[in-house]
């Protein structure tokens, strides 16, 4: 399989740059997708269908592990508290913790000088999480939202039951939606919670309703804080170690328990979707020249704008240091026509 000659993406050549990107053939993009596809496992593919989330574990090395919790500390001091009418519970909700601490919240990693963003960065087309990423939103997945770093102490609160395929009136919701078709697995909103400590049977965090990604019903508000059968019986605490990985559709309805553990909780959560689709609009212009400077080509493709892939979009087949490859382009003469009709060469 050929590689494409040029580390920079389409979008950021000046015109007529693309004579030199060499590209890939309809057929051998689809090959490349299939590639990374191949790796995600026919139990992890069931495991998803069945309970909306996935755990891949030890994605990260205890060095790589201790790297991300040093690089937060570095930065700790900027986490910012949920307080007041930020809170992600109710006061007195079985979700609401000791009601006095909030959750921090900490951003800016993929911007924080070498070498604190580094393992943020990784996480962008790391080779053991582009198979999952391929399969929940298809080839050409972008990252929809910046990292978000997650810091609990103990009693901090968790957060009310939220997400969903369906609104509280119980009308279909096109932002978050689950489907599988043909065996095609498809997510208009993924999250990636990596986790950077222990997180052990009832110490709290992040908790799933097994399913609900593919509810008829909207989930009645008494449940929403955690209460009734619900938090009895239905509210799943994952348990999970530092370096795993947790996936899971934003269509799936989730939340956190408090954080009962002596150790602060610290996770860091991504946000992806698949190549056409977005929710956010953090891609510009907070995607800044300090998040994006120093990026490998294939870190450099997971923040692409939405757009297809038929239109010089980057794959990835394997991530780490690979050089992504390119659909079959765009042809030159409605490119050109683009420009003058459009003042751009895509329209």
């Amino acid at each position: 399989m050929r590689r494409a000659a040029s580390s920079a993406l389409p979008q950021r050549t000046p015109a007529g740059a693309e004579a030199a990107q060499e590209f890939y053939s309809d057929e051998e993009l689809v090959k490349s997708g299939q590639a990374a596809l191949s790796q995600f496992t026919e139990e992890q593919r069931y495991l998803f269908d069945l309970n909306g989330f996935l755990v891949v574990r030890n994605v990260l090395s205890a060095e790589d592990v201790a790297a991300a919790n040093t690089a937060i500390d570095a930065h700790v001091d900027e986490a910012q508290e949920r307080t007041g009418v930020l809170r992600n519970t109710r006061l007195r909700s079985p979700l609401a913790g000791d009601g006095a601490s909030g959750r921090l919240d900490l951003g800016g990693m993929l911007a924080w000088p070498r070498p604190h963003s580094n393992v943020f960065r990784s996480l962008l087309a790391h080779p053991r999480l582009v198979p999952t990423l391929t399969a929940l939103c298809g080839p050409g997945y972008r990252m929809d939202h910046l990292p978000l770093g997650l810091l609990q102490n103990r009693g901090s609160e968790g957060f009310a039951l939220h997400g969903g395929p369906l609104n509280s009136e119980g009308e279909f919701n096109p932002t978050l939606q689950y489907r599988c078709v043909g065996g095609t697995l498809f997510n208009s909103l993924l999250a990636m919670s990596v986790q950077l400590s222990d997180h052990n049977a009832g110490d709290g965090g992040f908790c799933v309703v097994r399913g609900s990604h593919k509810a008829n019903f909207p989930m009645p508000r008494s449940f929403i804080d955690g209460g009734g059968e619900i938090g009895s019986a239905h509210l799943h605490q994952v348990v999970a170690r530092a370096g795993d990985v947790i996936f899971f559709s934003e269509a799936t309805v989730h939340g956190a328990l408090p954080w009962t553990a002596e150790h602060q909780r610290r996770v860091v959560l991504y946000r992806f979707a698949p190549a056409t689709v977005s929710y956010s609009r953090a891609y510009s212009p907070a995607w800044s020249e300090e998040t994006t400077e120093g990026l490998t080509p294939a870190q450099r493709a997971v923040l692409e704008p939405p757009y297809a892939g038929r239109l010089d979009r980057p794959v990835l087949a394997k991530g780490g240091d690979e050089q992504p490859c390119y659909g079959a382009p765009r042809p030159d003469v409605k490119k050109s026509f683009d420009l003058k009709v459009f003042g751009s060469r895509y329209f």
